[in-house]
């Protein structure tokens, strides 16, 4: 009998993740017994908090495990609009806060409310390596902004004003970075804000790692910056980089009623609701300690500084200071390889595990994460620069 094993075109375009035979790799060896050090991870390495987990615990025991209203429950997305208030000077009433199944979940379904067949969507680059992946399955047409490590990795307006054309719909703004740490400061926003406005351009700002800055900047959400750039911006988080709960599925999103309202057709005929326990434990995250993201913040930044300082003493590897999130982009063009042959270096022969730059735009820069112990980037350090001095 034959088997017809057509797919459907719009998989045609997206590519596998580039970072998974180096992952499937480090694991095997793992498993087999070998000493591996990983600063690949894109999740932070402390625990769920408690209070969040016997949240959700309780939530089981009283039987909360049942459908909810497909956006979140009404306690989560009032709590969540006192959130973007109080933290980001936003005015999302709860009918315009949708919350989803992680914030990459939250940004595909924004993508696929406001990009129809051929529209641009502008993404700056380097670039987290589902932003591209989700425009093709959008049929949207990417139109990179490259930036350079002497600017921080980030673009300015006259930038995205020569990258701005008639089919230009979607701008995707992600501060701080992943892959580069770069924070965009209220000055640089206001600029891009204008271009967005005079061109009609959509943002979807990615504010994951909002609580993760360093060295006294400050956060500022692009759509507190005047009603013109609101009525033109999906603001997107969630809960697993602040609160440690990447694995609990959990984001949100916050936008103009008739964009929160299309997303919420869109959830109700996919997923529906987000996981009900993991509401009622985001709850508790909302209600929490705000002196709990302090500590965190202040172990991200020291470990920060021992990683660069040590990357700033090694031979043919060069990195800026990342200013947010939990990463370290590195040029290593010194090297004479390009990221996955030193990815592939690194774990075979000195079982250490960090990820490509070319799934990021960037085959000539590899990301190190230091969401890991200080014993582990003390092994990995050495390592590297055992590696880089060999060559």
């Amino acid at each position: 009998m034959h088997i017809d094993t057509r797919l459907a075109k719009r998989l045609k375009n997206v590519k596998p993740s580039s970072t998974l035979a180096i992952t499937s790799k480090a694991k095997k060896l793992k498993a087999e017994g070998f000493d591996i050090v990983t600063l690949a991870a894109g999740e932070p390495d402390f625990d769920t908090p408690d209070f969040v987990k016997a949240a959700a615990i309780e939530a089981i025991n009283n039987g909360f495990t049942k459908y909810t209203p497909t956006t979140g429950i009404p306690e989560l997305k009032q709590l969540i609009s006192a959130k973007f208030k109080e933290d980001n000077s936003l005015e999302y009433a709860p009918n315009q806060i949708v919350a989803s199944c992680g914030a990459k979940h939250s940004i595909f379904n924004a993508l696929l409310a406001l990009v129809n067949p051929g529209d641009e969507v502008l993404i700056p680059s380097p670039y987290w390596v589902s932003y591209p992946e989700m425009a093709n399955l959008c049929d949207g047409a990417i139109r990179y902004i490259q930036t350079q490590a002497g600017k921080d990795f980030k673009f300015n307006a006259q930038d995205l004003k020569k990258a701005v054309s008639a089919k230009s719909r979607v701008l995707i703004l992600n501060s701080p970075s992943n892959p580069t740490g770069c924070v965009y400061e209220k000055e640089e926003l206001e600029a891009i804000a204008e271009i967005c406005v005079k061109n009609k351009v959509f943002v979807i700002s990615d504010e994951i790692y909002e609580e993760l800055i360093y060295d006294g900047l400050k956060h500022t959400s692009i759509a507190s910056l005047n009603k013109d750039i609101y009525d033109l911006t999906v603001t997107v988080n969630g809960f697993s980089k602040s609160f440690s709960m990447t694995g609990w599925r959990l984001g949100y999103l916050g936008a103009p009623v008739h964009i929160a309202e299309a997303i919420s057709r869109l959830q109700d005929h996919s997923t529906s609701n987000p996981n009900s326990i993991a509401q009622k434990a985001a709850i508790a995250a909302l209600k929490g300690p705000r002196d709990f993201f302090q500590e965190i913040r202040a172990q991200f930044q020291e470990r920060r500084d021992y990683c660069i300082n040590r990357i700033q003493a090694m031979p043919k590897i060069t990195a800026i200071v990342p200013k947010g999130a939990f990463y370290i982009f590195c040029d290593i063009s010194k090297t004479g390889l390009k990221s996955t042959e030193v990815a592939n270096q690194l774990l075979e022969k000195k079982y250490l595990s960090i990820i490509p730059g070319n799934g990021f735009g960037a085959d000539d820069f590899i990301r190190l994460s230091f969401a890991a112990s200080s014993e582990q980037l003390e092994k990995g350090m050495d390592r590297l620069e055992s590696w880089l001095k060999a060559l």
